[in-house]
């Protein structure tokens, strides 16, 4: 639908867009919008706990750190795969600065801090 052809893939593992559309669907799209949903609602994250290392943080908070860090990773190697950088590589390279940069604030971190309850 938005014109890309497989020659794109041409240094990559994959042999169509399928399966990296998957991934950015799941990884970019489904994983961050639960994310701000117990951002917003702040549920008990039992077990996400257990996968990052900032104890005293909200479990959430950790995960928005992570998909920032995905998406930095994925756009860099994307444009190593293309052989090439484009508008939307520095947009999207861009969102991922500023997902760790608003992650990062103390404001942000403070919201996030546990106190006394454990609500991972």
């Amino acid at each position: 639908m938005l014109g890309m052809t497989e020659d794109l893939l041409k240094r990559s593992p994959f042999a169509n867009l399928m399966i990296p559309g998957i991934i950015l669907l799941l990884v970019f799209g489904a994983v961050p919008l639960l994310t701000v949903g117990a951002m917003m609602r702040r549920p008990p994250l039992k077990g996400l706990g257990r996968v990052h290392p900032f104890r005293d943080m909200y479990s959430a908070w950790a995960v928005s750190l992570y998909i920032g860090f995905g998406l930095i990773i994925w756009i860099m190697v994307q444009t190593y795969m293309m052989n090439g950088v484009g508008a939307v590589h520095l947009l999207y390279m861009s969102l991922g600065m500023a997902i760790q940069a608003v992650t990062m604030l103390p404001s942000v971190q403070g919201y996030f801090r546990l106190g006394e309850e454990n609500i991972h």
